[in-house]
């Protein structure tokens, strides 16, 4: 539409411009004879009537008539429209009138000023062709405007609302069907586009079942692997009771290692499926601070922990969630890092801060703010170690359905992820 109203002005520019140079040509009249005969009359009978001018007026002259003594006087006016603003006889000879010295044979008696009978007939054709073209200017331009309006509304209006749909659809937005206007020459090709929206919907819809399905199946063969993980867990400490053979007992606690570690990728594996299902509950409650070091020791089976005294108070958690996230947080330490672990504890506001750090190469700090991130594994040191990058993903989501935060930051050597745990 920019172009066509920048046709529209050059139009009108060159139409305007067309009226302006037709008007200057046309004004540059000169009569190209005069009735020597009719204006000789006219002169004579002047001359004759000089002393009564008076007597002019019974006098058939068949023009308007102006007539100046020889000071440029005037003498006589029959004047009526044309010779009004006629004041002197050079006026009248710059504005293209007739003007005729009347004599008595020896002296100048004035002068004759009538309008040429020509240019007038010439100034009435053309100030109707001025009209008729300045009409016709008009009815074109109007035409066009008429005509730019049907274009916007057939066309490009329709255009514009095919726009639109498709950025709604490329943005998803898929249950709003394309307005169908009437008189719309676009009818059938607006129709398919409908239809291409419907299929789309049905598409995703068929899709979204599909990843519903497959996250419930994932869900529940995640809760099905916990029982078998945790019969072997417990045959694994009750072994670790009645077996005193060393070397026995070495494989029993490597059986329980690894056991707590497939309980581990399969509790997150259950957690990410629940949070894409919308199903991942946390149900807190308020706790004594001593239940961390429980925690802790729960999920410390290689004693590489080194606590610092818990504060009295009384979180708000959920249990086991935050069991969980201390699991993962250990696990993390003792795959990536495998270093003795510090757990400090501090009061901060309404939060008791609980930091893990340990001494191993850490994490990059572009990395920093990624590896919470679902499915990121960090670049240096995950090559050749196990892991599907959802633990400290899981751990961050829960922690903030607890209301409290999961921060990860490097200080000096090692990793330190601090735990904001909200106070009752």
């Amino acid at each position: 539409m920019k172009n066509y109203s920048r046709i529209i002005v050059v139009l009108t520019a060159v139409m305007i411009a067309g009226l302006v140079l037709f008007a200057g040509i046309t004004g540059s009249y000169r009569s190209s004879g005069i009735d020597t005969l009719y204006v000789n009359n006219i002169v004579q009978t002047v001359r004759e009537k000089w002393n009564s001018p008076e007597a002019l007026d019974s006098c058939e002259l068949g023009t308007e008539l102006l007539v100046f003594d020889s000071s440029d006087i005037l003498w006589y006016s029959s004047a009526d429209s044309e010779l009004e603003e006629v004041e002197c006889p050079e006026t009248a000879l710059s504005k293209g009138y007739i003007c005729l010295a009347v004599s008595d044979g020896t002296r100048f008696l004035g002068t004759v000023v009538m309008p040429d009978p020509d240019k007038s007939e010439y100034d009435i054709i053309r100030r109707k062709l001025l009209m008729a073209g300045g009409v016709m200017i008009a009815v074109m331009l109007l035409s066009v405007v008429l005509y730019g309006l049907y274009v916007r509304r057939t066309i490009v209006k329709p255009f514009r609302n095919m726009e639109k749909f498709a950025g709604k659809v490329a943005a998803g937005e898929l249950d709003t069907p394309i307005i169908r206007e009437k008189d719309n020459m676009f009818g059938a090709f607006t129709e398919s586009f409908d239809i291409m929206r419907e299929e789309l919907k049905e598409a995703r819809s068929r899709e979204n079942a599909l990843k519903i399905k497959e996250r419930e199946m994932v869900a529940s063969l995640s809760h099905d692997l916990k029982t078998p993980i945790t019969g072997i867990k417990l045959i694994c400490e009750l072994l670790s009771v009645k077996v005193n053979d060393s070397y026995v007992m070495d494989k029993v606690n490597n059986i329980h290692q690894k056991a707590e570690q497939i309980n581990i990728l399969v509790s997150d594996l259950l957690s990410s499926a629940l949070d894409e299902l919308g199903e991942m509950n946390v149900e807190c409650c308020d706790e004594v601070s001593g239940i961390l070091h429980e925690l802790v020791a729960e999920h410390d089976t290689r004693s590489l922990a080194r606590e610092k005294d818990i504060p009295e108070c009384i979180i708000n958690a959920d249990r086991i969630r935050l069991s969980q996230v201390i699991g993962n947080i250990l696990s993390n330490s003792y795959k990536y890092a495998d270093t003795p672990i510090d757990v400090d504890y501090r009061l901060s506001g309404g939060y008791l801060e609980m930091s893990l750090r340990d001494y191993g190469s850490g994490v990059p700090e572009e990395e920093i703010s990624l590896i919470t991130n679902k499915f990121y594994r960090g670049k240096n040191n995950s090559a050749g170690k196990d892991g599907n990058g959802l633990g400290l993903y899981i751990s961050s989501e829960l922690m903030a359905r607890m209301g409290g935060e999961l921060i990860c930051s490097c200080r000096g050597q090692g990793l330190t992820v601090t735990l904001m745990i909200p106070l009752a």
